[in-house]
C-alpha cells in the first residue's frame, strides 16, 4: 500500500454503548498500532480522509452524522464499526434507533463485532485506505469519487425514515397527553 499523503481518521460514538469506542482506542495504543501505517486521528471533518462511526443513529444524531460527513472533503471513506453501526444491532427495533449508518450516509466498509476487536478494526481501516486510493485515482481523471449514485437526498424523504419520526412523533404526543391527564387529575383531587 503506497499512500501519497498520511490519511486522517475522524472518529464518532452515534449511540454505542463504548464497547467499540474502547477497542477503537485500544486498535492506536502501542500493541496493536493503527498509527503504523500512517494514520492521524483527527476531531476535525475538514481534515479527515475517513469517517469511523460507532453505534446506531438515532433520531437525533441522524443530522450530527449528516453534517460531518458532508464537512469532509473529497475523496473520503466511510467506515461502520461494530454491529449497532451496521443494521442497529440488538437496539434495531428500539423506537429511537434509525438502524445503521448506511441510513443516513453512504457505508464503504462494515466492520462487525459486539465490540469489533482492533485487529478486525485495523483491517477495515486498511481496506478503507485502499478504496480512498481508488476514489482519488478517480478524482485524478476527472471522475466523482463515489461510483453510485448514492445521495444523502435520496434517504433524508425515505419511507422508513418518515415512518420512523412519525411513530416517535405519535409516542410523545401520547406521554405529553398522559402527562397532562395527570397533571388535571392532581389539581382535581386538590381543589377539594
Amino acid at each position: 500500500m503506497k499512500m501519497t499523503k498520511s490519511p486522517w481518521v475522524l472518529h464518532y460514538d452515534g449511540s454505542s454503548c463504548n464497547g467499540c469506542d474502547i477497542e477503537v482506542l485500544a486498535s492506536t495504543t502501542p500493541r496493536y498500532d493503527l498509527e503504523r501505517f500512517g494514520i492521524i486521528n483527527t476531531g476535525d471533518p475538514k481534515h479527515a480522509d475517513v469517517f469511523l462511526i460507532t453505534g446506531g443513529i438515532n433520531f437525533q444524531n441522524r443530522m450530527v452524522v449528516q453534517q460531518l460527513y458532508s464537512q469532509m472533503p473529497d475523496p473520503k471513506v466511510v467506515v461502520a464499526v461494530g454491529i449497532c453501526a451496521c443494521d442497529g444491532g440488538v437496539f434495531k427495533d428500539c423506537y429511537n434507533i434509525l438502524g445503521g449508518v448506511d441510513k443516513v450516509i453512504p457505508v464503504d466498509i462494515y466492520v462487525p463485532g459486539c465490540a469489533a476487536r482492533p485487529e478486525s478494526i485495523i483491517e477495515g481501516v486498511v481496506k478503507a485506505l485502499d478504496i480512498l486510493k481508488k476514489k482519488r485515482d478517480r478524482m485524478k481523471q476527472g471522475l466523482p469519487p463515489e461510483e453510485k449514485g448514492w445521495a444523502i437526498a435520496n434517504i433524508r424523504d425515505g419511507k422508513a425514515l418518515a415512518a420512523q419520526e412519525a411513530r416517535i412523533n405519535a409516542q410523545l404526543k401520547m406521554e405529553d397527553e398522559a402527562r397532562e391527564a395527570r397533571y388535571r387529575a392532581h389539581e382535581e383531587a386538590h381543589k377539594e
